[in-house]
């Protein structure tokens, strides 16, 4: 069974820094795609950034530059580096796990709150 913990959110001052992790526990999160996704309130869910088995990286328009995404292998975790964060970043965060290519696992969610 696929299990996925994510961490790091907090609140933070317009044009601060966190780091979000998705520990994977189930599944190998090198061998499979892994991504973050956010929720604002009111909204619906929408893609941040993911990370391919082979490394490849890809980001949402409105975070590029600013988010990085990136994995250890050896602790099976991805994290997401989110710099310059703006009030609109406030939403949850949630990590996804792809397996096979078919099989969706999603995190509980780590809340981001970005005041001005």
């Amino acid at each position: 069974q696929v299990h996925l913990v994510e961490s790091g959110g907090g609140l933070v001052q317009v044009g601060g820094s966190l780091r979000l992790s998705c520990v994977a526990s189930g599944s190998s999160s090198s061998s499979n795609a892994m991504g973050w996704y956010r929720q604002a309130p009111g909204k619906q869910r929408e893609w941040v950034a993911s990370i391919s088995s082979i490394g490849r990286t890809n980001y949402a328009v409105s975070v590029k530059g600013r988010f990085t995404i990136s994995r250890d292998v050896a602790k099976n975790t991805i994290y997401l580096q989110m710099n310059s964060l703006k009030p609109e970043d406030t939403a949850v965060y949630y990590c996804k796990l792809v397996q096979a290519g078919v099989y969706e696992y999603w995190g509980q969610g780590t809340q981001v709150a970005v005041s001005s």
